[in-house]
């Protein structure tokens, strides 16, 4: 077993959260499979090496739901981090941070939802509203 760093040495996982609106200015939210409390949340992943945090709002839009027909309107100016418990950071991203860093964008659905799909390899979402 691979031996971790200390809680508060570890760094935070880069990532970026997304708050997506349609023209009724419904907001988009995902169920989680994951999760017995029936927890929602909205769609987030992290920004790869060498890619802007828009980039990979863009990016990681569309891999979680297949959404390609947005408009970028605003970006959260500062980074919010956030820490897990000890045990949740053990076990996530192969230990290797004590929580996350986001930075918040805003995007606006300009599509139908038809394309929306969920069945992606992102199997932790079970419905969106």
């Amino acid at each position: 077993m691979k031996k971790l760093e200390p809680i508060d040495e570890r760094p935070y996982r880069p990532c970026v959260g997304l708050m997506v609106f349609n023209h009724l200015g419904y907001v988009f939210s995902g169920q989680r499979l994951d999760n017995p409390k029936n927890a929602w949340q909205l769609p987030q992943g992290g920004i790869d090496e060498g890619e802007s945090p828009i980039q990979a709002g863009f990016r990681e839009l569309e891999e979680e739901t297949s959404i390609k027909s947005v408009i970028f309107i605003a970006e959260y100016p500062e980074w919010i981090k956030y820490e897990v418990p000890t045990n949740l950071a053990n076990n996530l991203w192969n230990g290797k941070y004590r929580g996350q860093t986001q930075k918040w964008l805003l995007f606006h659905f300009k599509g139908d939802d038809k394309e929306i799909n969920i069945n992606t390899h992102h199997p932790e979402f079970i419905n969106w509203l």
